[in-house]
C-alpha cells in the first residue's frame, strides 16, 4: 500500500474525527490568493500552499515549475504525471506526519504556508475543456424506464452491452457555493399536443461523482482496461442539475440538452485515486449478458464510498433525502473510459467524466428527486411541514460522499448549491 495511506498515520496539524481530510487523504485544489491562484491541498481545516512549500524548499530535491503552482487550474499539475504528484503526496505526508518537526518548528515558514479553511476562496479545480456524462447505474436507469415506458422492459435493448452516455457543456460546470439560477425553456403540459414556455416545475438534482482525466491520448488512440487508470488522476462530487420538464419533451431523439446544460456543481477537491485505494471493492457481476473482450472487467474496480443528499430550505431545517454508494455502479469509471475512447475519441488532462445518477436499489437509496418522489406521486416531508416533489426556489441541495475504513475517513468535502429564481 502507498506509504501515504498508512492507516496509524497521524498528523500534528489537528483532525477532527468527522473530518474529511485526514492526513491520508492530501487531495488537490485551487485557492485564490489576492490576484494569484495556488495549487492547495488540505489537513483538517487548514488548507497548505504548495506554492509556498515549494518556494521554501520544502520539496527539494524534486524540481517543481513555480508558474505549475501559481496557476489557476490544477491541469499543468496533473500533466506533471502520477510518479511526480504522488511523489508530492508523499513529500507532504511526511512533513506533516506527527513527529516531523522541519516545517512545524519553523514558525514564519508555517504562517505563508497554512491558511484556515474558513477564511479562503477555492476556485473551480481543473479547466474542463470536454464534459462526458453516462448514464449507468442500474437501478437508475431502470427506475427512469419504469416510469417513462415499459416497466416489464425498463432497460433500452443496449444498456446491458455498453456504458451509455453523452457529451455535456463543460463551460457550466461551477464550484460548489456557486448559486444555480432556475432555467427557462420548452415544456409540454400534461394532456396537451403544444407545448409552453417558462420557468422549469420540476427542477432536480442528480448525485454523481465524476473523474477528472490525468493522462491525454491522440486522435485514433484506444485506452485499454490494463491501463485505464493511469488516464484517471481522481474524482471529484458532482450534481447534475436537470430540469425534468424541459428534458421529456425534448430529448427525442438526440437526448438531453436545455434541460441539462444550464448549471452542474463539483466539489473544490480532487481526491487521488492513490487515497481511494482502500476502499476499492468488487463490481456488479456482468454476466447476462456478458461484456465484450474490450470492456471486460477483472478488477476490483469500483468503490466503497458512501453519499449523502441534503436539502435545506431557505429558513428552515434541511433533511437527508438520499443515502447512497459509489459501489452500485453497473459500468465502472474504467469501462467508461475504455468506452469513449474505443472508436478513437481523444481525451485531454482535465477532461471530465461524470458517473451519471448513482441510485442503490431501494427510495432511501435513489439518487434523484425523480426517482425519491417517483414523478411527484410521493412527495418527501421536511422538517417545516412543507413538502418536496422536486426543488423549490432558495434551497439549498448539498451532497457529501466519503469511505471509512480502519478508522480513516477519506472524503470529498462537500458540493451545495443554492437555487435562484427564474430571472
Amino acid at each position: 500500500m502507498i506509504k501515504a495511506n498508512d492507516p496509524t498515520l497521524k498528523s500534528w496539524i489537528d483532525v477532527a474525527e468527522d473530518s474529511d481530510f485526514p492526513i491520508q487523504n492530501i487531495p488537490f485544489g485551487i485557492m485564490k490568493k489576492g490576484k494569484n491562484h495556488r495549487v492547495v491541498t488540505i489537513i483538517g481545516n487548514q488548507v497548505i500552499d504548495l506554492f509556498e512549500l515549494n518556494k521554501r524548499g520544502y520539496f527539494k530535491p524534486m524540481v517543481v515549475p513555480p508558474a505549475v503552482l501559481r496557476n489557476e487550474y490544477l491541469n499543468d499539475f496533473i500533466s506533471l504525471g502520477k510518479n511526480k504528484t504522488g511523489n508530492i503526496r508523499e513529500r507532504i505526508s511526511d512533513l506533516f506526519k506527527k513527529g516531523s518537526r522541519k516545517l512545524k518548528n519553523n514558525e514564519k515558514d508555517r504562517k505563508a504556508i497554512l491558511n484556515d479553511v474558513s477564511k479562503v476562496e477555492l476556485t473551480m479545480p481543473v479547466k474542463v475543456g470536454d464534459y462526458t456524462d453516462f448514464y449507468s447505474s442500474r437501478d437508475h436507469a431502470t427506475n427512469v424506464g419504469k416510469m417513462f415506458r415499459d416497466p416489464e422492459n425498463a432497460l433500452l435493448p443496449n444498456w446491458l452491452h455498453l456504458p451509455v452516455g453523452y457529451h455535456g457543456r463543460a463551460s457550466s460546470i461551477v464550484v460548489s457555493g456557486t448559486p444555480i439560477r432556475r432555467p427557462k425553456g420548452q415544456q409540454i403540459p400534461a394532456d396537451s399536443k403544444q407545448p409552453v414556455y417558462g420557468p422549469c416545475k420540476l427542477l432536480d438534482f442528480e448525485m454523481e461523482v465524476a473523474f477528472v482525466i490525468g493522462k491525454s491520448t491522440g486522435l485514433g488512440e484506444t485506452i485499454h482496461m490494463k491501463n485505464a487508470e493511469d488516464h484517471i488522476f481522481g474524482l471529484t462530487l458532482f450534481n447534475d442539475w436537470s430540469a425534468r420538464d424541459i428534458q421529456k419533451w425534448e430529448y427525442v431523439p438526440l437526448g438531453p440538452f436545455l434541460g441539462k446544460n444550464f448549471g452542474s456543481s463539483i466539489s473544490p477537491w480532487i481526491v487521488t485515486l492513490e487515497a481511494l485505494e482502500p476502499f476499492r471493492t468488487s463490481s456488479p457481476k456482468q454476466t447476462d449478458p456478458k461484456p465484450l473482450p474490450y470492456l471486460k472487467n477483472t478488477s476490483k474496480r469500483n468503490y466503497d464510498i458512501d453519499l449523502y443528499v441534503d436539502i435545506i430550505p431557505e429558513n428552515g431545517k434541511g433533511k437527508t433525502v438520499c443515502k447512497t454508494n459509489f459501489k452500485y455502479m453497473y459500468w465502472n469509471m474504467c469501462q467508461q473510459l475504455v468506452h469513449h475512447t474505443v472508436n478513437g475519441c481523444n481525451v485531454n488532462v482535465g477532461d471530465m467524466c461524470a458517473s451519471g445518477t448513482i441510485s442503490g436499489p431501494e427510495r432511501g437509496s435513489f439518487g434523484s428527486m425523480l426517482e425519491i418522489s417517483w414523478r411527484g406521486s410521493m412527495p418527501v416531508d421536511m422538517p417545516d411541514g412543507s413538502q418536496r416533489k422536486f426543488i423549490n426556489d432558495h434551497d439549498t441541495v448539498v451532497m457529501r460522499g466519503f469511505g471509512e475504513k480502519k478508522g480513516v475517513r477519506i472524503g470529498f468535502g462537500e458540493v451545495s448549491g443554492k437555487i435562484l429564481p427564474a430571472k
